[in-house]
């Protein structure tokens, strides 16, 4: 007989929840460790074989951005993605750095988890690739030591951003991803759709220059470096000293602004030894720390700014107790090289900074990351993130043979960057005694400005006259013209446009002996600033070995890793390098503040030069740190002057050297 609907039904009930039953058994059985193996399994297989560093790269979705464009190439897209590191080690893995081969334009809007290495601001353009560091962990434990805590042992970076040109359905993904940490060794990665993941090992082949027996990283060594140092730390503030040392021999400092990015709400209560350009103690009432400290009074407060601009006070400030009283502070932003001063090679300042929750506790320590510093006439600098670093120790206040390390330390490494063309802030024009010509600076060697409109910035700068070098830019048409005349060469209509260069430097080829050879060096001053302490350094080829002697400058050899260079500063009471000032009568062009030496060679260290080749010119050339743009071509020897003046025996290369340098004190004598 069929079962009557009233029992099917409650025998369908009773299935069910011993379903249930079975099911939640399970589970919790999975949750005690007791099965569940399939299920406890990583994603990628790989992962489980890994002794290293395990990362991955996931792109999740896009939407097409405006404009809306026909040619595919430049359509824009935003793009979210995400990358883990995973730590896969019995060690801990420190500063972990993941680099991402982008190669369709991207540009990364916000990240998190992570932080860009070279500090850059977004959203940044990320084309060639870009290498992440943790933040606000930068260090992955073991998972030994953490009961495999995901937690600890991985961390994630959401990346949000665009790209260009990629067409759905093909997922925008990078060349590859590897571990960017030194002495590790990564395979190509695998791609499939649009994930890519990599196994990265130790190289068993790196040796570290150093055991490192602590759970800090090494302090590394840079052209420049920052010492972050936490002093005192309190419940929701702590009191903090940062230290600028400048390593490079041939680099300065002038009116450094240095700046950084809160990342976790603080801001700056008070400082010594450095201020803030921009004191907005009453804005700080509408910033996010406001919320937190109802009752607080932010008048006082130095800034709230989320990008401080800090600056060097003035030498007069040294011994106030308000804000001086700080060892190498207040010198006016001079950071000399160490070979010159070793005192003025480093800057302190002092700050107590005040947290946010959720920070409000002792051992919640971060450093500000995203570290610029700059100069008035200085080196590009490249700034890495902070890393931990074994805590500075420093001398007892009292004067007792004891040390007190600080709670905590971090150092930022910063390292000199060539300029991009273009993108130079001095210049160098190249002539010698066999062509009565000037090649002068590369057009838009200083950058172009807004004066395109009138000029060329493509056409190559005229051949010059020798006397127009003592001309402004714009008083020097009428004689490039007029020369181009003479020499029978083509006139650019538009003419080029100018150098924008503040700074020039005119080397010159005196002469070319058997016994020897002689430049002269002339540096230009095109701007209303005096620079004090002024140096040059000139990099030459085979013919350093010949170096003799600098003759209105102080010159020394510098050894490495600047070989074959010259490095010159002002004798005493030479040491300024005036700036340019009005001629006698209004009508005629300002004039430029200038110096001006001859440096003698021998031949019998340097046989093989040929001066008529165009081998006497420098490959490299410094001001005050920065490096100078140098001309595409050399001057050419004339076909009425194919061979060098022969050298009697009444004139020696010193002679003329030091007939020259007493004469160009006050003439430029080209």
């Amino acid at each position: 007989m069929p079962m009557p609907l009233r029992r099917r039904t409650l025998l369908l009930l009773e299935v069910v929840v011993v379903l249930a039953v079975v099911a939640g058994a399970r589970a919790q059985d999975y949750n005690n460790g007791g099965g569940g193996e399939d299920e406890d399994k990583p994603q990628f297989k790989a992962q489980e074989a890994c002794n290293g560093a395990f990362l991955t790269y996931t792109f999740t979705e896009r939407a097409k951005e405006y404009p809306r464009v026909k040619n595919v190439t430049a359509q824009a897209y935003a793009f979210k993605a995400q990358a883990t590191v995973l730590n896969t080690m019995t060690e801990d893995l420190k500063a972990w750095q993941m680099f991402v081969g982008f190669q369709h334009k991207e540009i990364v809007v916000t990240v998190g988890g992570a932080v860009l290495l070279d500090g850059s601001d977004l959203p940044a353009n990320v084309s060639g690739g870009a290498t992440f560091v943790g933040y606000p962990m930068a260090d992955l434990l073991n998972s030994i030591e953490t009961a495999g805590d995901m937690t600890q042992i991985q961390a994630q970076i959401e990346i949000t951003g665009t790209q260009f040109g990629v067409k759905p359905p093909k997922a925008p993904m990078p060349k590859t991803i590897k571990l960017a940490n030194p002495g590790f060794r990564c395979p190509a990665a695998t791609h499939k759709d649009s994930v890519m993941y990599v196994c990265c090992v130790k190289d068993p082949k790196f040796k570290a220059k150093k055991m490192n027996t602590t759970r800090y990283q090494p302090r590394q060594k840079a052209d420049l470096t920052i010492a972050y140092d936490v002093l005192q730390a309190f419940g929701n503030n702590y009191m903090a000293q940062v230290t600028i040392d400048n390593w490079s021999p041939i680099s300065r400092l002038d009116n450094w602004n240095l700046t950084w990015e809160w990342k976790r709400g603080e801001f700056i209560y008070n400082m010594r030894g450095a201020y803030t350009l921009k004191k907005e103690g009453p804005a700080c009432v509408y910033s996010p720390a406001a919320g937190y400290y109802k009752d607080f009074d932010f008048t006082p407060v130095y800034s709230c700014e989320k990008r401080p601009i800090v600056v060097d006070l003035p030498p007069e400030r040294e011994k106030d107790k308000d804000v001086g009283n700080v060892p190498f502070c207040c010198k006016n932003g001079t950071l000399l090289p160490p070979t010159m001063d070793e005192a003025k090679s480093r800057a302190t300042f002092q700050m107590q900074v005040y947290k946010v929750p959720p920070d409000l506790n002792r051992t919640a320590l971060y450093p500000p990351q995203n570290w610029r510093i700059t100069g008035k006439l200085n080196p590009q600098y490249v700034c890495r993130q902070p890393i931990r670093v074994s805590p500075m120790e420093f001398p007892d206040a009292t004067g007792l043979m004891s040390s007190t390390p600080a709670v905590a330390s971090w150092q930022v490494a910063c390292n000199i960057t060539r300029p991009k063309k273009r993108a130079a802030k001095c210049c160098v024009s190249f002539s010698a005694y066999y062509n009565d010509s000037v090649v002068p600076c590369n057009t838009c060697a200083c950058g172009c400005g807004n004066e395109t409109a009138t000029c060329d910035p493509d056409a190559g700068a005229m051949m010059l006259p020798s006397e127009a070098l003592l001309l402004p830019f714009d008083n020097r048409t009428a004689k490039a013209r007029a020369w181009a005349k003479i020499k029978h060469r083509r006139v650019p209509n538009p003419m080029p446009c100018s150098d924008n260069c503040g700074l020039s430097i005119n080397w010159h080829i005196v002469n070319n002996y058997k016994s020897g050879w002689a430049a002269r060096i002339t540096i230009f001053n095109w701007q209303d600033y005096t620079f004090k302490d002024w140096f040059a350094a000139v990099t030459m080829g085979d013919h350093y070995s010949g170096y003799e002697n600098v003759y209105s400058f102080n010159g020394t050899r510098m050894g490495a890793p600047f070989n074959n260079t010259i490095f010159m500063q002002g004798l005493p009471g030479l040491t300024y390098l005036e700036p340019i000032t009005d001629s006698k009568t209004p009508a005629d062009p300002r004039l430029p503040g200038k110096q001006q030496s001859v440096i003698s060679f021998k031949r019998k260290d340097a046989p093989n030069v040929n001066i008529p080749k165009g081998e006497g010119f420098p490959g490299r050339l410094y001001f005050d740190g920065e490096e100078c743009a140098l001309p595409e071509t050399i001057p050419k020897v004339s076909t009425a002057r194919q061979r060098a003046p022969a050298a009697t025996l009444g004139h020696s290369v010193m002679a003329v050297a030091l007939v020259i340098a007493v004469v160009v004190v006050d003439s430029l004598c080209l």
